[in-house]
């Protein structure tokens, strides 16, 4: 089968696409799944630049990808959840016991895998598992955002922050967020109800006492948001680890999120995208062939939505 696979840490240019790698061995719990499309993330940019090497060293070569959709080709010992032709979506990342999901066959553990939601294509369904995950995990189970709450979602334009803002207005939120001018006129049909143009105006001087923050920014703009929540409040960071001293001191909950994407965030996160609540919005499609031009539109082009590869 075809793959894209590293042999070494580094930049875009250790990503090589291979045509006759093995196809993957099911194990039980598993289900082989035939990948129609797949979606880079943040993460995969970490794993190719040996980001992840001092937590989990990889044995090289391996397959990158976590983010996929597809059709079940077969189902490890155990499984009775799917059946051979479902169609499928979910994370089949090398770190949660998949084989990667930049090829053209993968395996994925059964905790990892839903049903595809009913009304996207295979390209929008591989875009949404780890945001929508996310997302979901984030709102709904770390801040508990309710119908009346003020939350701030920082980088409203980007993968997560694009499908948070649906789910913060679904469950009846005001929602502000920090994009650049640029990105006003596409945040706004998302449904935000205030924005913050964050190249030429301070959040911090333009809100306060919020009832939750999600920042997928991270850098100073962490630590800089506690402020702006009431006491009680709630912070929930996609990328760094907020100071929690200065969480405690201002009265403030602060919490690093490392997103699960399970069975049960991918069914919740079928049925809002199911009942019109989350649409993805993807920036840009290549071929499995182009994977190095889709990591570079990816880190250097600051894309709307979700790059994604198509494989079938």
């Amino acid at each position: 089968m075809k793959a894209v696979q590293i042999n070494k840490y580094g930049g875009y240019d250790v990503l090589v696409v291979k045509k006759y790698v093995p196809r993957p061995t099911i194990g039980e719990g598993q289900a082989l799944v035939e990948i129609y499309a797949a979606s880079i993330n943040p993460f995969d940019k970490t794993v190719r630049s040996g980001g992840m090497q001092k937590i989990v060293p990889l044995q090289f070569p391996i397959t990158l990808g976590g983010d996929f959709s597809g059709v079940v080709k077969e189902i490890g010992e155990g499984v009775s959840e799917f059946k051979i032709g479902d169609e499928v979506y979910g994370s089949a990342n090398i770190f949660s016991g998949g084989s990667g999901s930049f090829a053209e066959f993968a395996t994925a553990k059964i905790r990892n895998v839903a049903m595809k939601p009913k009304n996207t294509s295979f390209q929008e369904a591989a875009a949404l598992a780890l945001v929508g995950s996310s997302a979901v995990q984030a709102l709904e189970e770390h801040i508990k955002l309710q119908s009346g709450n003020k939350i701030l979602i920082h980088g409203g334009a980007g993968g997560i922050g694009h499908v948070a803002i649906q789910l913060a207005k679904a469950l009846g939120a005001y929602v502000a967020t920090t994009v650049s001018s640029d990105d006003k006129e596409f945040v706004i049909q998302l449904g935000t109800d205030e924005i913050i143009d964050y190249k030429n105006e301070k959040f911090e001087e333009k809100i306060k006492d919020f009832d939750a923050i999600l920042d997928t920014v991270g850098g100073e703009v962490t630590n800089k948001s506690l402020a702006v929540l009431r006491k009680g409040g709630t912070l929930v960071s996609m990328i760094g680890q907020p100071d929690l001293k200065l969480a405690e001191k201002l009265g403030v909950i602060a919490i690093r999120q490392r997103t699960r994407v399970s069975t049960q965030h991918l069914e919740r996160l079928a049925q809002l995208v199911e009942n019109g609540n989350i649409k993805i919005k993807i920036a840009k499609i290549f071929p499995l062939d182009q994977v190095r031009e889709a990591f570079k539109y990816q880190e250097e082009g600051y894309p709307r939505g979700k790059v994604v590869i198509k494989v079938k």
